[in-house]
């Protein structure tokens, strides 16, 4: 199966996406179809040996829309910039010629002028309706523009006659009606179009150009894998590479949401469109265009702002057959006032009321927009949710469980602790210590080399080096015997001296691996090597803690390390010794009880346990198959991002059931009021207008609130 997005242009309501939608899922060969009216997007699974995308594209040209493809984002915002500079125009001139035809109603002069500005109005500059609504009656469909059409036409076409015939002419509800909805459009799209900026914000932050080792500046599409590039200080990196030289700080907040700099020095990673320091830096470059970290973001963001959430299909459901439904209770509402007047002209205004306040727009806009607004809120704070139905998960998530390695902690072993005995200096023992393990390829080699490197020491000479695979290193250092390791039939023959076994089994008891330092046959040091507590992971803990959330972790580590790491975390249930296909087997279990599982894991090993929960809330620093299975990716990999994610969807759940609520409430209140004649139609097309808008600025609230732990 293939999925593709594409824009889908001239959507004017919900009931233009349930069309579009119903359109594509009618084609042979494809297996879903999902239409967002908010972002004006496609995105359609389908199989290529049975359908193209030429064949999407015909379907809904069809329909009497346009598309563009998914390549052409930069010109589906320049024509929705034109758009909304459109329906700014139509607005004020319909407003300020509709204002003067209801000053001369309200003074019932001058009917002709009013007839034919209203007409210029209503059938000119309101004629957007009009198409629309002829585009639908084509294909045997209806819209939000088959109800403004068939009420404004009606209103202007019964005063017309009655100008003949006799009795009273509605001219001002045709050009006011026509006018007030205009304008709410347009407010409506610029309200929309502050929601839908994450990407374009997105796409604006990469560099347009780059300059070579030599000094040489070429445009960023001519940048190619391998090259050398420098970056000076204050510029943007190009495109994601490998420090080759150099030393600097690089603000990557625009991709992770961390304010703090990283420091970058050679073979460190960096990524395009971040921004360099004071240092100057030269990179080779590893990824460009849609490989690029940023690329990956962009894409991403726009899939989850593409994809509905379950709780956006009962509003699916309703627009799709609101529209005839409205048009029955219009009729209805048409024939009781008229039998119950007698008068046509009197029957009308009550049944144009009510095709017009009916218009499903806020029902359609309820769940996308808020999706839309929680989504670049949470990109902009490093945090990728990818599709609207982790949001709805999050909501109900009542544990969370975290792999231990590389998600609460770092990853990678460190010197915690250097014990020296017998009057002996730290350096005493690490120098020796890491003159042997800089022979050595076992990752606590590398923590020892590192903490003597930390401390600038000098290390000696070695000779007649051994290394015992997963044991221990042994050689001549200073003219002596030493060894460095835990090998027990070594250590048998070891001089052990006063205080040595009380450090050793402290030092275990804190979950810590202890080597052993020796020379000349007498134990002259302890080094404890732990893997460390990512900073921000008992801030973190603490925080879902006192949010109703139970915290487990899961690691893979023997009980001792695990209940250590536990106990300095505030986790009380640890869960040790599991093997990596039994993490998945875990989180069932916890789901068999009854429970919500959210599971926050980095490594290939944690993919099925992050497929298998509930949420899975994968780290950006982990594995490409971790982050594939996950429903959000933390790209800095904090465990305080986790705490960010969950508060940013629970509440983006919570603003799309306050517009669901309003939506719905507003439509069940106002249509009985409009068809009992309780409702001007000018007042209702003033409330649609509202309504619209009102869900809008309700899911702008998200960028305002602040969503830290």
């Amino acid at each position: 199966m293939k999925t593709t997005n594409f824009t889908i242009v001239g959507m004017h309501c919900a009931s233009c996406a349930a069309r579009n939608e119903q359109a594509l899922r009618k084609i042979p060969g494809v297996s879903e179809a999902s239409v967002n009216y908010a972002t004006h997007t496609a995105t359609v699974e389908y199989d290529p040996a049975v359908a193209s995308e030429h064949h999407l594209h015909e379907a809904i040209a069809a329909q009497g829309y346009k598309t563009l493809d998914a390549t052409s984002t930069h010109q589906h915002h320049e024509l929705e910039r034109k758009e909304i500079e459109v329906a700014r125009r139509r607005a004020l001139w319909a407003i300020a010629l509709a204002a003067p035809v209801m000053v001369l109603a309200m003074l019932g002069r001058w009917i002709y002028v009013q007839a034919i500005v209203s007409a210029f109005v209503t059938f000119w500059l309101g004629r957007q309706f009009h198409v629309g609504a002829w585009r639908q009656i084509r294909v045997g469909a209806s819209s939000m523009d088959t109800l403004i059409s068939i009420g404004t036409t009606a209103a202007w076409v019964s005063s017309a006659v009655a100008l003949f015939v006799g009795g009273a002419a509605y001219f001002e509800t045709a050009a006011v009606v026509t006018a007030l909805i205009l304008l709410g459009e347009w407010l409506e799209d610029r309200s929309s179009g502050t929601a839908s900026n994450a990407i374009s914000k997105l796409l604006e932050l990469g560099a347009k150009s780059a300059h070579l080792e030599d000094g040489r500046e070429i445009p960023i599409s001519e940048v190619k894998l391998g090259d050398r590039l420098l970056v000076r200080p204050g510029d943007k990196i190009p495109q994601d590479g490998e420090v080759v030289s150099g030393e600097s700080a690089v603000d990557e907040s625009m991709l992770t949401g961390e304010s703090l700099p990283a420091a970058k020095r050679s073979g460190d990673l960096v990524y395009g469109a971040t921004v360099n320091g004071t240092g100057a830096l030269v990179i080779r470059v590893v990824k460009i265009g849609e490989d690029t970290v940023l690329a990956q973001i962009v894409r991403l963001v726009r899939e989850a702002q593409a994809k509905k959430a379950p709780i956006a299909r009962l509003a699916d459901i309703i627009s799709g057959i609101f529209v005839p439904v409205v048009v029955v209770i219009a009729l209805v509402t048409f024939a009781g006032w008229w039998l119950a007047t007698g008068s046509a002209a009197v029957a009308i205004i009550p049944a144009v009321a009510v095709l017009v306040i009916a218009c499903p727009c806020a029902l359609g806009l309820a769940t996308p927009v808020a999706i839309m607004v929680g989504s670049g809120v949470a990109a902009a704070r490093g945090i990728l949710v990818k599709n609207g139905e982790s949001f709805e998960r999050a909501k109900r998530v009542d544990v969370i469980v975290f792999d231990k390695t590389g998600t609460l902690t770092a990853g990678r072993p460190v010197v915690t602790d250097v014990v020296a005995f017998g009057g002996r200096s730290e350096a005493e023992v690490l120098a020796p210590a890491a003159a042997l393990e800089a022979r050595s390829e076992h990752p606590v080699a590398a923590a020892v080399l590192a903490a003597a490197r930390a401390r600038a020491l000098d290390l000696p000479e070695v000779q007649d080096f051994r290394s015992f695979p997963g044991r221990g290193v042994q050689g001549t250092v200073l003219g002596r015997p030493v060894f460095v390791g835990n090998d027990r039939i070594i250590e048998e023959r070891l001089k052990i001296g006063p205080g040595v076994m009380e450090a050793f089994e402290r030092l275990e008891s804190e979950g810590k691996t202890v080597v052993r330092v020796s020379a000349a046959g007498e134990v002259i040091g302890l080094l404890a090597v732990a893997d460390t507590v990512k900073p921000d992971a008992a801030p973190a803990v603490t925080a879902l803690q006192s949010a109703g959330l139970e915290v487990i972790m899961l690691t893979g580590d023997n009980v001792r390390v695990a209940a250590g790491v536990g106990r300095t975390l505030g986790i009380t249930e640890v869960i040790a010794g599991v093997l990596p296909d039994g993490k998945a087997a875990e989180v069932k279990r916890l789901q068999a009880a009854g429970r919500r599982v959210a599971f926050v894991g980095d490594g290939v090993n944690d993919a099925p346990a992050l497929a298998a929960a509930d949420l899975g809330i994968a780290l950006g620093t982990g594995t490409d198959v971790a982050i594939e299975a996950g429903g959000i990716v933390l790209v800095s990999g904090s465990p305080s991002k986790a705490v960010e994610a969950l508060k940013i969807s629970r509440r983006t759940f919570r603003v799309i059931r306050e517009n669901l609520f309003w939506a719905f409430f507003y439509n069940a209140a106002m249509i009985p009021l409009a068809a009992f004649g309780l409702l001007n139609p000018m007042w209702a097309a003033a409330a649609m207008s509202l309504s619209s808008i009102t869900v809008v600025l309700n899911a702008l609230r998200l960028r305002r609130m602040d969503f830290r732990s």
